[in-house]
């Protein structure tokens, strides 16, 4: 991807990120993801009806890059099924750590395809995405583990 184009979708959407904000509605699944090494600390709320996630909010105090990836996070795996998401969110990680990946399926978030040359980095990029893995993780047998949680 062109590091304009890069540059410029990030920027969009750490100041204008997509359905920043919580709501308050009993139907939305929750999660509360903090980096301990930095600022970031992020909230999430789903709302998954007959197997597709309806809606996605977040919300908290975080970085450029924790932002603009829990906005992109947004716009990617809203009004998909559950089973897209796990499939993405596998991508998403793997594109992370180097790891084979279809860029296809992960639309606006391929913008993150070289933040391993930052690794400090990588967790602000993770951290939204593991906000959605934990609230999947305890709807079906997924495992939260394969991603590069220890980075």
């Amino acid at each position: 991807m062109d590091k304009n184009l890069r540059r410029s979708i990030i920027l969009d959407h750490y100041q204008n990120p997509r359905n920043k904000g919580l709501v308050k509605d009993d139907n939305y699944l929750y999660a509360d993801m903090n980096n301990e090494s930095c600022i970031d600390e992020v909230e999430i709320q789903v709302k998954i009806e007959d197997g597709i996630l309806k809606d996605i909010h977040f919300d908290g105090e975080a970085c450029a890059i924790c932002t603009s990836s829990s906005s992109i996070m947004v716009e990617t795996l809203m009004g998909k099924t559950v089973d897209e998401a796990i499939q993405i969110l596998k991508n998403y990680a793997n594109m992370i750590d180097e790891k084979p990946y279809d860029e296809k399926i992960l639309e606006q978030a391929v913008v993150y395809d070289d933040i391993y040359k930052q690794p400090n980095r990588k967790k602000c990029a993770l951290l939204p995405w593991w906000g959605i893995e934990k609230i999947l993780g305890e709807l079906v047998d997924y495992d939260t583990n394969h991603s590069a949680q220890s980075c």
